[in-house]
């Protein structure tokens, strides 16, 4: 049987990843203003500059179920069955929309990766080497319902304005950490975004601490893959970063950046490390 592995474009990885793993996606929308645009990689800097220049937010749009009718007709004329990663069901309507499709066609999986970003990826790349390992279809939908409860994701915000903008953080909130330089751990737990931990400084300073946080927290993990995904580029902290996962001992460190769908909720200078435990 041929088997393909499908998401939609907020599981944050470049096109040459995509190619190396066989990922077919699909993209969320961007509304700036009048004028709807697909959600892609490297994206994130357009969204910073219209929100500097608008002083709003654009609104994103999920995948709609006659999206997800034509990807999975399309890819049904290669492959056998396809195992379809979607973005938290409690972030967005797409998994809903996708399984609404899925539901009419035979060997189409949809399974709700209960993250976002690239702790998708990490499930996709993680059922990409099982097909490669000559797993069957149902098997490897299985192992990927039991891993995703095991996916660490979690970012560390410079500002809270992009969340207050959204309606997801109220004024007081936004004043207060602003005026203590509070940068706000956002952990990704059973498929919703809560507070961590919060950190005070600048977020140079804090991140190393955030780093070794994450990894005392969570002693055991798969050291295969990890991901430093951020929504604007800042690379004397993402070597940091690196330097501290490869001490720790990850074979594959992939550092990538944030499309559109993730950078409009959390904003400019965000940060944070991904990848499965055990």
């Amino acid at each position: 049987m041929k088997i393909v592995i499908s998401a939609e474009s907020t599981i944050d990885i470049p096109p040459e990843m995509l190619k190396e793993y066989n990922i077919q996606t699909l993209p969320f929308g961007i509304n700036f203003d009048d004028k709807l645009v697909d959600d892609k990689f490297g994206i994130s800097n357009e969204i910073f500059e219209f929100v500097e220049k608008t002083k709003k937010l654009p609104k994103t749009s999920a995948v709609s179920p006659e999206q997800y009718e034509v990807h999975f007709e399309k890819l049904k004329k290669e492959y056998d069955a396809i195992i379809h990663i979607s973005l938290s069901s409690y972030m967005s309507s797409a998994y809903n929309n996708a399984c609404s499709i899925a539901s009419n066609m035979e060997n189409v999986y949809v399974l709700d990766s209960k993250s976002l970003s690239t702790g998708i990826a990490l499930l996709a790349i993680k059922g990409k080497e099982l097909i490669d390992a000559g797993k069957d279809f149902k098997t490897i939908c299985e192992i990927l319902e039991q891993a995703v409860s095991k996916v660490q994701a979690s970012f560390v915000i410079e500002k809270l304005n992009y969340l207050y903008k959204g309606g997801r953080c109220s004024a007081l909130t936004l004043l207060g950490t602003n005026l203590l330089k509070i940068k706000p751990q956002i952990i990704v737990k059973e498929g919703r975004m809560i507070v961590g931990r919060k950190y005070i400084g600048n977020l140079p300073k804090i991140i190393e601490k955030y780093s070794n946080d994450i990894l005392a927290d969570n002693k055991d993990p798969d050291l295969k893959h990890v991901f430093i995904t951020h929504s604007s580029p800042m690379p004397e902290i993402e070597e940091k970063i690196y330097k501290l996962l490869k001490e720790r001992g990850f074979e594959n460190i992939h550092n990538t950046l944030a499309g559109g769908t993730i950078s409009s909720h959390c904003g400019p200078n965000c940060i944070g490390i991904l990848f499965i435990n055990k």
